[in-house]
């Protein structure tokens, strides 16, 4: 009865161990590297839900046109804020319903403008990071965006507000950190009218959880419309298809007759 309790204490052992070094080896072994040791996040990145629709949890409904029918329907989503429900202030919160119940024709994303960090991480188009020691350039499919990221230069002051803010970034162990501010106000969420700021902060966070697939999480702070800093989270997965690349989406030529249709000379 001792050498059963025993051999099975062993294997019990045995076991944990071996599941220790698997994930400390998926945690900092397993995962690519540059020349002087940082984790190297270089690649084409694209998340995986319906989230740029509403990062709250939403059910499927009717989309803006009932023409599209079922192609035109907004899919449901689990949302990736955690804990369930951004924390608003009251008028913020009403300010979001009056932006969704009129989403078509206030997005920016809509009309083809920048759509800020961190919607550009979740919209449903893939994006590059090319990452060197002091910068790291981040290039989005949607609309040609882009971003450069300051690497460990803290004291780089950003000079205007601008559609995608201003990123500096330091490592803390192998999880890259960057946090962005400079933001102008109207950028949004998503279509659900989520919004913030020129105050906001979003400090982002990105962890290899192996080679392909790296966990984003976001922490939102704007004290003008909410009561306590928030966080977003979810998973982004390398595209690994033969000869994948960003492919031009110059979405401004789709947008032209939405916004100056009225423009037009009549004869």
């Amino acid at each position: 009865m001792l050498f059963i309790k025993y051999r099975f204490t062993n294997l019990l052992v045995g076991f944990l161990l071996i599941i220790f070094a698997m994930t400390t080896q998926a945690q900092s072994g397993d995962i690519p590297r540059t020349a002087d040791g940082k984790p190297d996040f270089s690649g084409i990145w694209q998340a995986i839900g319906s989230s740029h629709y509403d990062i709250e949890p939403h059910s499927a409904d009717f989309g803006p046109m009932f023409e599209l029918g079922a192609i035109g329907a907004i899919p449901g989503g689990l949302g990736i804020v955690e804990g369930g429900e951004i924390p608003y202030t009251a008028a913020a919160r009403q300010q979001q319903i009056e932006n969704k119940a009129n989403w078509l024709e206030l997005d920016p994303v809509v009309k083809c403008y920048m759509p800020g960090i961190p919607r550009a991480t979740y919209l449903p188009f893939p994006f590059q990071i090319i990452q060197s020691p002091e910068h790291i350039v981040y290039a989005y499919e949607f609309a040609s965006a882009s971003r450069i990221v300051y690497v460990d230069q803290p004291d780089f002051e950003f000079p205007i507000y601008s559609w995608m803010g201003h990123s500096l970034a330091h490592f803390e162990g192998d999880t890259l950190v960057i946090e962005v501010t400079g933001q102008v106000a109207d950028t949004w969420f998503d279509h659900a009218g989520n919004h913030h700021t020129e105050d906001l902060t979003v400090t982002e966070r990105y962890t290899h959880m192996g080679e392909n697939v790296v966990m984003y999480e976001a922490t939102l702070e704007d004290p003008n419309v909410y009561t306590e800093p928030w966080k977003v989270s979810f998973p982004l997965y390398r595209r690994l298809e033969e000869n994948m690349q960003l492919l031009e989406y110059k979405c401004v030529e789709f947008t032209e007759e939405l916004i100056y249709g009225h423009l037009r000379k009549q004869d």
